[in-house]
């Protein structure tokens, strides 16, 4: 099942969908205001089958995914975690070693965006680059969790683009201070279209992931190239961390970023998941 927060207009409140088929959405507003615009909220109060059975049950009008306004899957999100180099050729890209432990840094809430919203890049940056990444959505309170129980704290997945102010990046990790800010503005963590449930994605260290510009594909790999896979990654992440319904794990980026221009059109694609797209807008100076 593929769940969805969208708008009907700008200043329509926000509702649950379910995608039923390729472009056919059926509202799950009615639900209730605490579940009604709540993926994660939903799946942990009716269970995966029930919710399922719902979905398939539900008659009525449906939506044109071509004719709403996505926000990011999520409703209440704490932190974004976010792995660093966990791809070999992109360590290799970037001149870097492969970590010998998973490399964390975060992105806060308020950088996320929805499919088909502008990345607003900030004055401050003239160099702004597009990273495909596979996004694990957290459906429950998570600590010290063991790696062979991992998917009991998986709701699903979605897809992530993990923009990065690339000249602001260089130039902290040269005078040796945190570049958390380089990744962190407004609109620099695109996510979505859907969050897919467990049951669409049977192995998730098995997904193509592809990023096109205009059509040319800048990004190409499998998550099964991952140095650290999802098992290490949510059982480091939860020791001593609290992970909180609603937060997504950004499991690093592949080989292949590249800078953009205004007006650049990406397409992020996690096969099975969906595809995301953002459009680049520059801020002048």
């Amino acid at each position: 099942m593929f769940l969805g927060r969208i708008r009907r207009t700008p200043s329509s409140p926000v509702e649950l969908v379910a995608r039923r088929t390729a472009g056919e959405l059926v509202s799950l507003a009615d639900l209730g205001p605490d579940l009604g615009s709540d993926p994660v909220a939903a799946l942990d109060s009716y269970g995966l089958d029930r919710l399922t059975d719902l979905v398939a049950d539900r008659d009525g009008p449906t939506l044109d995914e071509d004719a709403v306004l996505f926000e990011p899957p999520v409703a209440t999100c704490t932190k974004i975690c976010c792995l660093a180099l966990n791809y070999q050729e992109h360590a290799d890209e970037s001149g870097l070693e492969v970590p010998p432990e998973p490399v964390l840094f975060f992105k806060p809430p308020s950088a996320l965006v929805g499919h088909n919203h502008p990345v607003l890049a900030p004055a401050r940056t003239r160099h702004l680059e597009h990273e495909v990444e596979l996004a694990v959505v957290i459906g429950k309170v998570t600590r010290d969790l063991p790696a062979e129980r991992w998917r009991e704290a998986v709701a699903g997945y979605t897809v992530i683009n993990d923009m990065t102010a690339r000249d602001l990046q260089l130039a902290n990790i040269a005078r040796n201070v945190p570049w958390d800010q380089s990744k962190g503005f407004d609109t620099f963590a695109p996510a979505g279209p859907y969050l897919a449930t467990v049951d669409e994605v049977p192995d998730p260290q098995a997904l193509e992931l592809t990023l096109e510009v205009d059509g040319e594909v800048r990004q190409r790999a499998n998550t099964r190239q991952m140095v650290f896979g999802l098992p290490r990654l949510i059982a480091d992440l939860s020791d001593g961390m609290t992970l909180m319904p609603g937060d997504l794990i950004a499991t690093g980026t592949i080989a292949g970023i590249a800078p953009l221009e205004d007006g650049d059109t990406m397409r992020a694609t996690v096969e099975g998941i969906g595809t995301l797209v953002n459009t680049v807008k520059f801020r002048s100076a």
